[in-house]
């Protein structure tokens, strides 16, 4: 009897830590995956909403993102936009649909080049001669 209640005190810790062995044996979690994809899109809608762009224009340029999410983060951040009366952050780089005519592709990537930095005249350093 007492080798019983060994062996389950031994096998106590291999088993509470399921979650290590699914991650170890890269056994996919369907609960952490749906999870990751709802943080996701309410990333996607939130930035989406705060740099001033439409919910429509966040569907078009994010189609593999949940739409669902998307909306919840797009109005999480409108209303904490009013309530604390942020402004938006508008967007550096051109839209794409602009630039290229339709729904952005995973292949459309290629044009958006960095943003150019200007610096005003007054904050250049001063030459020495």
């Amino acid at each position: 009897m007492t080798l019983k209640r060994l062996l389950l005190v031994l096998m106590l810790p291999l088993l509470t830590a399921c979650d290590v062995v699914y991650e170890l044996l890269e056994i996919p979690d369907p609960q952490k995956e749906a999870a990751a994809r709802d943080a996701e899109g309410r990333a996607v809608g939130s930035a989406c909403r705060h740099a001033g762009r439409s919910l429509e224009d966040c569907y078009i340029l994010n189609p593999e993102a949940d739409k669902a999410a998307i909306f919840l983060g797009w109005r999480e951040m409108n209303d904490y936009m009013l309530m604390n009366e942020m402004e938006v952050v508008p967007s550096r780089l051109p839209h794409p649909l602009e630039r290229t005519g339709g729904p952005m592709g995973p292949q459309s990537l290629d044009y958006i080049d960095p943003p150019e930095v200007v610096i005003p005249a007054d904050l250049l350093p001063q030459s020495a001669d």
